[in-house]
């Protein structure tokens, strides 16, 4: 179905995200009642090509674009119909006539063509028993599967929810051998983790437990231990940011007695996150020997499949040394040494070319030496430490990040400095740092 608004978009000449957002930004600057929000190009894809409706935050701008009611514009336009918008022809965007399309406009276009191509081939596919939709499905997941602690979540939040239709419809509709159930079922899980990581980030807690759960069925479906493991390793960190240590623990330990036999790195990220959630509970015993037995176990780590992928599902050196300092620093020590493997930590992951960078484990080690730095009684440290976090763009603040610098802000309210200037002022601006929703995601509803 064509409608009215793609209609009167290619006839002013509208027929790219770019181009359609370069027209919305002039409109909204010139109608009264703004600011109004942009919506991303991702989400701009949607409108053009999968025919969704914008949100009621956007429709204002969109109708004076336009010239039609809103509802007018999502009719369908029949061939030859006259269109009453404002149809006045538009000049190519941006110059391009003239000047050539910038590279990352090319860029753009470019991958917007790709998924429309891998879209069909795996419509296409239908009769052939998965033979390329299997090979696109796992080339996409991997790709999340790395780029998700690199981006802000809104960068992919749709790729990740339509990797999870496809796979689920390919399940659904047994479009492949015998041979490749596991292969499908591990990416079942593999999509599902993320997408249940994703709700949790947006601190929609329910949802994140559901799909964990939806998650750990597939990989049991999928036959993969280490992939079970890593989802309890999950369902642990869930509960470990809606403050609930001792079911984060008991998630941790489940998951860690069902990794005994496996050699990969998610044996000592388990170990990890059960050092964490003692911390939270002031188990400074436990802490101790699940830090050494995740210490002990580190060196007789054997890469497997899980972090071949990398990502989400690997756990590298410097991320254990991030969760030791955490344990130390939810432990309210700031000696000389914990202060050392805190800047460590920060060091660690402020190298973007680094194969374990991830915006999230960078702004988490830089609380936890802020942290530390408090406990120790130095309050301008703390408050040098974590500007990094409190700069961070609304769209990369997620639940994590906010939950890690609210902990700054608690023990603030308990240092003998709280009074300072500096003091309050950082405490002020913690308060200030949460997010709304939308800016996570942008063009959604918050």
């Amino acid at each position: 179905m064509v409608t009215y608004f793609r209609r009167l978009l290619d006839d002013q000449g509208i027929r790219s995200p770019a181009a359609f957002l370069h027209r919305y930004k002039g409109v909204a600057a010139s109608l009264e009642g703004g600011p109004y929000d942009l919506p991303a190009e991702k989400t701009i894809e949607g409108w053009l090509y999968q025919e969704r409706r914008p949100q009621n935050a956007f429709r204002p701008v969109i109708v004076a674009m336009l010239g039609m009611t809103f509802n007018e514009l999502w009719q369908e336009a029949p061939e030859g119909a006259p269109l009453r918008g404002a149809t006045t022809p538009a000049t190519p965007p941006f110059g391009y006539a003239n000047s050539g399309m910038a590279v990352s406009d090319m860029r753009r276009t470019g991958a917007m063509a790709v998924r429309r191509a891998r879209k069909f081939l795996l419509d296409s596919d239908q009769q052939r028993v998965g033979e390329n939709s299997l090979p696109l499905l796992h080339t996409e997941v991997t790709r999340l599967v790395r780029e998700y602690p690199r981006v802000p979540l809104g960068d992919i939040w749709e790729d990740l929810l339509d990797a999870q239709d496809q796979v689920l419809h390919l399940i659904e509709t047994r479009r492949f051998n015998p041979s490749q159930l596991r292969d499908v079922n591990f990416l079942a899980a593999v999509v599902g983790f993320l997408v249940a990581k994703g709700f949790n980030d947006l601190e929609d807690r329910d949802q994140a437990r559901t799909m964990a759960l939806v998650a750990a069925s597939s990989a049991k479906d999928a036959e993969h231990p280490g992939l079970l493991a890593l989802i309890k390793g999950l369902q642990s960190l869930i509960e470990y940011w809606a403050d609930r240590p001792t079911d984060a623990f008991f998630y941790a330990k489940t998951g860690a007695d069902t990794a005994t036999n496996l050699r990969g790195s998610v044996g000592p990220w388990l170990l990890g996150l059960q050092a964490r959630a003692s911390a939270r509970l002031g188990d400074e015993e436990t802490v101790r020997i699940v830090t050494a037995q995740a210490d002990d176990l580190r060196e007789r780590v054997v890469p497997d499949d899980l972090d071949e992928l990398g990502g989400l599902l690997t756990y590298s050196r410097t991320k254990q040394l991030y969760y030791t300092v955490e344990a130390e620093a939810l432990l309210g020590h700031g000696d000389a040494t914990v202060i050392g493997q805190a800047e460590e930590a920060v060091a660690g992951f402020s190298d973007v070319r680094a194969e374990d960078w991830a915006f999230g484990d960078l702004a988490g080690a830089q609380c936890n030496l802020s942290l530390v730095h408090l406990h120790s009684g130095d309050v301008d440290g703390a408050a040098e430490a974590i500007r990094p976090v409190l700069d961070l763009s609304p769209a990369l603040r997620n639940n994590g990040i906010v939950v890690s610098a609210s902990r700054v802000q608690e023990a603030l309210r308990y240092s003998p400095a709280r009074t300072a200037v500096t003091a309050r002022e950082l405490s002020e601006e913690i308060t200030a740092f949460p997010p709304q929703r939308r800016a996570l995601m942008p063009g959604r509803s918050s």
